[in-house]
């Protein structure tokens, strides 16, 4: 059986459906890898900071104690903002592959 223009019209046309939603899935794929290395990024810089400031360090105990929910909560339990990650890499069961290593902790020790 021979396709009628129309049925190979909405063949074209459902293709070009699926390469449209495939673009805005890729599109939005992106923007949220984006979004999540910049909360890295800041997340980084801020541990370090609270390091170094003690206001920076009360400001972060501060948002980790407010934190709404509980499992978030619980992944602080024992850390004091200023901590750092060890010399030797990130504690145990930690992802290191994330880049979320402080440049402080990445720092040799000053002679």
């Amino acid at each position: 059986m021979t396709e009628t223009e129309l049925e190979r019209a909405e063949k074209r046309y459902a293709q070009a459906k699926a390469r449209l939603q495939a673009l805005r899935n890729r599109a939005a794929t992106q923007e949220r890898k984006l979004d999540t290395r910049r909360k890295v990024i800041l997340g980084g810089a801020l541990v370090d900071l609270a390091g170094r400031d003690a206001s920076a360090a009360a400001m972060l105990d501060r948002l980790v104690r407010n934190l709404p929910r509980e499992q978030d909560r619980r992944a602080f339990v024992g850390w004091k903002p200023g901590d750092a990650l060890p010399e030797d890499g990130p504690a145990e069961g930690v992802n290191s592959g994330t880049g979320a290593a402080t440049a402080s902790a990445r720092r040799p020790a000053a002679p």
